[in-house]
């Protein structure tokens, strides 16, 4: 059997970013402007208004099975995914994401050539531990790589945790949220790299 590396979406694989600005196009008919271009939310990084009442669940509505199916790849990604299948993993990822749009997540990754044999979707709330926890002692994978530290919390000490620091601003993987992981790189190309030659 092939060893398994689990790899989350937003961040990771796909530019969450860039969707959530097109989203607000949708939505609003005005394509934001960036504001801060190293935060890490996008409520931060576009320059947005806060919004609520109708005109929030509007938006909310643009979330939808083309929203999720429709996101553009991080740059660099699918060839870093690449080139962990050539060394023999499979891969497999494991996204706090709408059981509904899993589906569309998967139909998503496929769409950029992403060789991911399949989606898991989890809550996205941290409780006691990682949504993504329970989903990892099934999997079994030997490292599980994602952007956002808290979805360390209570994931098997056998299985390596990589955190991809993007951008700092607001950015919850500081301090103690550290000490959840094993190692830190700056994108998935990087850590591609990085695994494959100490392999």
């Amino acid at each position: 059997m092939k060893e398994i590396i689990a790899l989350d979406a937003d961040g990771v694989l796909l530019d969450y970013h860039a969707a959530y600005r097109l989203a607000w196009f949708r939505a609003f008919g005005v394509l934001p402007e960036v504001k801060d271009a190293q935060a890490y939310w996008p409520i931060d990084r576009w320059d947005v208004r806060t919004l609520e009442g109708d005109a929030l669940t509007h938006f909310r509505a643009q979330f939808d099975q083309e929203f999720w199916s429709t996101i553009p790849a991080i740059f660099g990604a699918v060839e870093a995914c690449r080139r962990l299948v050539e060394q023999g993993y499979e891969l497999i990822c494991v996204s706090a994401i709408e059981s509904k749009y899993e589906t569309a997540r998967f139909e998503n990754l496929h769409s950029h050539g992403f060789p991911i044999g399949r989606v898991i979707a989890t809550s996205a709330k941290v409780e006691l531990e990682s949504p993504k926890a329970k989903a990892l002692r099934q999997l079994n994978p030997i490292a599980f790589v994602d952007d956002y530290a808290p979805y360390f919390f209570g994931v098997e000490q056998k299985i390596h945790k990589a955190l991809l620091l993007r951008e700092c601003n607001g950015s919850p993987n500081v301090d103690d949220n550290l000490s959840l992981v094993d190692s830190a790189h700056c994108d998935l190309s990087e850590f591609s790299n990085w695994w494959i030659d100490r392999a």
